[in-house]
């Protein structure tokens, strides 16, 4: 039993994959512009999670996803899920643009160099999967990170100012009042400088880098462990030469994103927790408004619960990974197929 790509028929009991389409195969304006496309309706779906996975990141106290979601249904509305949705959707196009490009890029070319080192494919795929994954990371922050810090705020702002228990959610919230993404853009420029566009990019680094590494990665080894059931699975039966159709693809491709999106999302969740934080909580000082420091993040979450404080959001923010990566990765697979030249298209 074993794996191989389509153009290859030879063996007794093998699953024939569709095979893999690297960058050179694509043809690069269809494939940005489609993406652009596919993926802000992903983003629009998404978001409503995103927000509420913010929203309980920067509580000084724990809420469930219930209790915020009625809170925010109840003091302001359906929109209320969807404030800054229009200026990250603005900075998602490009970044998803970098991400791509920077993703396929090194996923071909590491993984093409390995092999030539004498690297087996697992291995190859592993590792090539690993680095396109922390460069993509490291590419779409340079745009995300101004985008995220404004769109952040955007999610929050108003939160202190509701009565009831809601009022205490966000004690430390910049108490700034923003129109939209142009006027927090400029308020935000006007008090930090372009240095306030930043905050928090280090530790977004550090956050989407290895959380990019792991999921690709964890995506990698599921994909091809799964497959090789379905090939032990096929001996067992006495089945030769399985081609898998469509729905098959597609369900492998979702239930290895969901459990590489769960992986990933308990590594590195205490830094998304500290990014959130510093992109978007103030201090006060004597009267005066001014950023949190790391130490000052990781005293008030000690404070506040010790580890299990850096876990709040989890579990919207599994649900949101997951939803988006196994859209993400089924999209993009998609994508790649309807962005390939006419005359290297494969079945």
């Amino acid at each position: 039993m074993s794996l191989r790509t389509a153009e290859d028929d030879s063996s007794p009991s093998e699953i024939h994959l569709p095979a893999e389409i690297d960058w050179h195969m694509l043809d690069k304006s269809k494939f940005f512009f489609l993406g652009a496309a596919l993926f802000s309706g992903v983003s629009a779906a998404l978001y409503p999670m995103v927000v509420l996975k913010t929203r309980q990141q920067v509580s000084s106290a724990k809420y469930s996803c219930l209790n915020m979601s009625c809170a925010i249904m109840r003091y302001e509305g359906f929109r209320g899920f969807y404030k800054g949705f229009g200026t990250s959707l603005m900075g998602t196009i490009p970044a998803r643009a970098l991400y791509m490009a920077a993703l396929e890029v090194t996923k071909s070319n590491v993984g093409t160099g390995l092999i030539e080192l004498g690297f087996s494919d697992t291995t190859a795929a592993a590792m090539s999967n690993a680095a396109a994954g922390v460069t993509s990371a490291m590419a779409a922050q340079l745009v995300w990170t101004p985008i995220d810090v404004v769109s952040q705020r955007l999610m929050v702002q108003g939160c202190s100012s509701n009565g009831g228990s809601n009022n205490s959610m966000l004690r430390n919230l910049n108490s700034e009042n923003y129109r939209n993404g142009i006027d927090a853009f400029r308020k935000i420029l006007c008090a930090d400088g372009a240095r306030g566009f930043y905050r928090g990019f280090g530790i977004s680094i550090l956050t989407y880098a290895p959380s990019n590494a792991v999921w690709w990665t964890s995506y990698s080894m599921v994909h091809r462990v799964i497959w090789s059931a379905f090939g032990c699975y096929m001996c067992d039966n006495s089945s030769n030469n399985f081609r898998p159709d469509s729905r098959a693809m597609l369900g492998v491709q979702g239930l290895s994103a969901v459990v590489a999106s769960g992986v990933s999302a308990i590594v590195t969740m205490p830094l998304d927790t500290i990014k959130t934080r510093l992109q978007v909580l103030d201090a006060d000082d004597n009267g005066r408004r001014r950023p949190l420091t790391f130490g000052q993040t990781i005293r008030n979450l000690v404070k506040e619960g010790g580890l299990l404080a850096c876990y709040r959001g989890l579990a919207p923010r599994w649900a949101s990974m997951s939803m988006s990566a196994t859209t993400m990765i089924t999209t993009y697979e998609f994508l790649k197929r309807l962005s390939t030249k006419s005359q290297e298209k494969f079945t």
